[in-house]
């Protein structure tokens, strides 16, 4: 019975160990019916995130409007310290293996609304206030894409909900739907699911302890 007990703990931690990534900033989750501000043909958006430790940014996760049946194929993407300018610590084209754009749901006004996912970022920050910018969205029929904007609604993290700005005015347009994903010096959080097993399998164990004869 020991040895059961010994097993099942350590099975427990080891899936319940820390992910590879996680949350670093999020500003709440999509809306999709509200209001939504356009990254391409010639508008920009840009929108506030803040870290509380040393991280390096691996990926971001944000929110658009696309018209229907269209899916996102590029957009350009930068952290810097001022609305789309001051000092540059990011910048480049997602697009092919790290852009994924998958399609939610319709909103009332018939567009999609969809979730683009940015990966294979390598940006590494102090922790801080920084700016991330999205412009030159690409699709293939060349419509309009717009970031979603949520005005922060639901966000828990550290300096939430972000300021943000269209063409680099600050404060001229609510915030986005938008998280930042990487790194910590701290490590990174369990992910819910691993949480979940931890703790179904301790509630295991317990029973297991409370059936033991004496």
């Amino acid at each position: 019975m020991k040895l059961l007990i010994a097993s099942l703990t350590i099975l427990c931690l080891a899936l319940a160990a820390p992910a590879g990534a996680q949350v670093l900033y999020e500003n709440g989750p999509v809306n999709g019916t509200n209001d939504a501000w356009g990254l391409n043909h010639g508008y920009f958006v840009d929108d506030t995130f803040t870290l509380t430790g040393n991280s390096t940014v691996g990926g971001i996760d944000f929110y658009t409007w696309e018209f229907q049946g269209d899916l996102l194929t590029s957009v350009f993407w930068s952290i810097t310290s001022n609305p789309a300018s001051g000092t540059l610590y990011g910048s480049g084209t997602a697009s092919g293996n790290d852009l994924v754009d998958s399609f939610l749901s319709v909103n009332q006004y018939g567009y999609d609304i969809d979730k683009v996912t940015i990966s294979g970022l390598n940006v590494p920050l102090a922790a801080g206030r920084y700016w991330l910018n999205l412009e030159n969205a690409i699709v293939p029929g060349g419509n309009f894409v717009y970031w979603d904007e949520n005005d922060g609604v639901g966000c828990h993290s550290p300096g939430c909900p972000s300021s943000a700005a269209e063409d680099g005015n600050e404060g001229s347009i609510p915030s986005e739907a938008f998280d930042v994903t990487g790194t910590s010096a701290g490590g990174s959080t369990p992910e819910p699911g691993s949480i979940i097993f931890f703790a179904s399998g301790m509630v295991g164990l317990a029973a297991a302890i409370r059936r033991k004869p004496l």
